[in-house]
């Protein structure tokens, strides 16, 4: 099994007063050779956004866009006519496809938002553009894994990537095992909250684990935890 660790203070990291951004890979001024992406899987954004601010309409294409937020409401406006918030325990998926459009902001006047925005590189190009959103039950995520984004419509969101998203809340001493889609994929396991251990290797809140060149590996959780994993292709 191939490892690489990505400590939670080496991320990148840049404030702009309404936005406060940790990057786990290079993404707009900040740049690391070595952390440009771990296979398919470019952009992993830890966002904060201050009340009532957020991004205005700007374009993307060909990138599958997830948004996951952790706390607070986020509110969207696309060029494909949708308008929706999300919140914690809703997961929003946004295909680009051949170009869209879009605006985020935070929906509430009085408190920030924090929110997980990721990119994986799509399986094809210039797709007609889609938008999906869902709500979670959390409580399905107690001590074992939920998928929320996959390829399969019938098992979470649908993205246009072989791709699987899923989130566990391991209590403290449980162990969870994960058994990997494909024989050329990797995971890359990102602590949310919480710590765990993975091999001889201990990961904590932010913390992130790729793993790859494996069929399956486990974790333990050393405290009560939040893990998301992003299974993708490591080719691609």
């Amino acid at each position: 099994m191939k490892t690489v660790f990505h400590s939670a203070s080496s991320r990148g990291h840049n404030d702009l007063g309404w936005l406060t951004a940790n990057h786990s890979f290079s993404f707009g001024q900040y740049y690391n050779p070595d952390k440009v992406h771990f296979g398919a899987l470019r952009v992993l954004n830890d966002d904060i956004i201050v009340p009532g601010k957020g991004f205005g309409q700007h374009p993307h294409d060909n990138m599958e866009i997830i948004t996951i937020p952790l706390k607070g409401k986020l509110e969207h406006r696309d060029t494909l006519g949708t308008h929706s918030v999300i919140e914690s325990g809703e997961v929003q998926v946004m295909s680009a496809g051949n170009g869209i459009q879009h605006s985020e902001f935070n929906a509430d006047t009085n408190e920030p938002i924090n929110l997980l925005q990721i990119w994986v590189m799509p399986e094809k190009r210039n797709i007609t553009p889609r938008y999906d959103q869902r709500r979670f039950d959390k409580a399905d995520r107690i001590n074992k894994l939920q998928v929320v984004v996959s390829p399969d419509e019938h098992e979470g969101l649908w993205v246009n990537q072989q791709t699987w998203f899923s989130i566990g809340n391991p209590q403290k001493d449980v162990s969870l095992s994960y058994t990997l889609r494909g024989k050329a994929h990797g995971v890359y396991v990102f602590v949310i909250e919480g710590t765990v251990k993975i091999g001889d290797q201990t990961l904590g809140k932010r913390d992130a684990l790729g793993i790859s060149e494996t069929t399956n590996f486990s974790f333990t959780a050393l405290e009560d935890a939040e893990v998301l994993l992003l299974e993708v292709p490591m080719q691609f």
